[in-house]
């Protein structure tokens, strides 16, 4: 086999050594080597500015200085050791994660990310109700083993594949393309009440769990009304349904809150995380009510989950989000980025839709009739990375724009992304007429 000389491109090295799924963002990808809070540096040692945060991972920041002393402590006192034996890193976490949790959830199990999570999650509903099937949601996403691929409600992240029994996608909250054609004026919750007709016509009756995400993450921060939870968890429960809430991309004080279901004030019967609980180090977890975890009933193992170096950085992660306060500090400066955004809306008009919940906010880059504009989304992109800033994709048609920095954000950080993305939507019109007539005309 013939190796690539270094001083080729690392793109192209990776192009040759990676499958070709693995697609970084960008005409030319980023090539980053350091970072430090919000700034993330590139070979070249070029400055950007991340609101993007490795998908709502890095929620404190990088290289944050509690985490990187809490690795490294463990690191030199223990590495691994799998679940067959006690560490009092895992039980801290698990006993953590049982005194922020709400209700009677007490039970945790770690994997080493939320596809897992999610997987554990079904089980443990299937196994405690006997029922397998699943409802689950349109847009949303779950993960990328077999089961969550088929949980997703993207046949774009589904990589073809398709066919597990069981489950069943209803209507999302998805309220600026409302599928019942309502307006928020004249919401009567159909999409929730269409939990009923799907289980009465779709299902045997009985169903094990229900999956959702409190906001849809992948699916383009789409964000249902507060009262949507409340009504679809009545439903699916009078089922025999578990509420599994998928808190992969919201938790941890991302919306605000710790977690992103409290905005609607539903106590879930299991919850999973991965992602931002530890700053970007892999974790998975699934938590759970004491009789719904006596029906888990193994033996079941995680090689890698209750890892002491995730757990470590987990808790050092937690640590400083209650410490520095940074659910109030997301809240905040959540309103302020949302007032900023909502500006760029009133003076852009192909910004159809701006949603979200603290620092969760998506733009949906549209054009006429709310046709998905995916290309504008590319070209935007170039002109924030050109400028130094990173922001986020996602969307069932890629028209979204994903923006979640670090809970750790200051007000001249949003400053500064503001006037970024303004820079780079003027450019976006100057280049294309139909877009300045539209400008004009608003």
């Amino acid at each position: 086999m013939d190796i690539i000389p270094d001083e080729q491109t690392l793109w192209a090295r990776q192009q040759r050594y990676l499958v070709p799924a693995v697609m970084p963002y960008y005409q030319e990808p980023l090539d980053l080597t350091h970072g430090r809070g919000l700034e993330l540096y590139d070979r070249d040692n070029r400055r950007y500015l991340d609101f993007f945060g490795g998908i709502l991972t890095v929620s404190i920041g990088h290289a944050h200085p509690d985490v990187v002393h809490a690795v490294e402590d463990q690191v030199h006192q223990l590495s691994h050791t799998s679940t067959l034996y006690v560490t009092k890193p895992m039980v801290d976490l698990a006993e953590r994660l049982a005194a922020l949790t709400p209700g009677d959830l007490e039970q945790s199990f770690f994997t080493s990310s939320g596809s897992e999570a999610n997987e554990t999650a079904v089980t443990m509903a299937q196994l405690a109700t006997g029922a397998s099937e699943v409802l689950a949601l349109r847009h949303s996403y779950s993960g990328r083993s077999a089961l969550a691929m088929n949980l997703t409600g993207q046949a774009s992240w589904r990589l073809g594949l398709s066919g597990l029994p069981g489950i069943r996608h209803a209507h999302n909250a998805y309220c600026y393309r409302c599928p019942f054609g309502k307006k928020p004026e004249t919401c009567g919750l159909e999409c929730a009440q269409d939990l009923n007709e799907l289980i009465a016509t779709e299902t045997s009756g009985h169903i094990g769990a229900f999956i959702a995400e409190p906001i849809q993450g992948v699916g383009g921060f789409i964000t249902p009304p507060d009262t949507y939870f409340q009504e679809a968890s009545d439903i699916v429960r009078r089922h025999g349904a578990l509420f599994i809430d998928d808190e992969v991309q919201t938790g941890f004080g991302r919306t605000g809150k710790m977690f992103g279901i409290e905005h609607s004030g539903v106590v879930p019967d299991i919850m999973t995380f991965a992602k931002g609980l530890a700053n970007g180090l892999p974790i998975g977890a699934t938590i759970t009510s004491k009789t719904i975890a006596s029906k888990y009933q193994g033996p079941t193992i995680s090689t890698f989950g209750g890892n002491p170096i995730s757990m470590r950085a987990a808790l050092a992660t937690l640590t400083v989000i209650e410490r520095e306060n940074l659910m109030l500090n997301a809240q905040v400066m959540g309103e302020r980025l949302r007032d900023g955004l909502e500006l760029l809306q009133e003076e852009f008009p192909f910004i159809g839709d701006v949603r979200g919940k603290g620092l969760m906010q998506g733009l949906e880059f549209v054009r006429d009739d709310k046709e998905p504009a995916p290309d504008l989304v590319l070209r935007f992109f170039e002109g924030t990375k050109v400028r130094g800033l990173l922001l986020g994709r996602g969307g069932l048609r890629g028209n979204i724009v994903r923006i979640a920095p670090a809970l750790t954000v200051t007000k001249s950080h949003i400053t500064e992304a503001l006037d970024t993305m303004r820079e780079a939507l003027t450019e976006l019109v100057q280049q294309d007429p139909e877009l300045a007539l539209l400008q004009r005309t608003h």
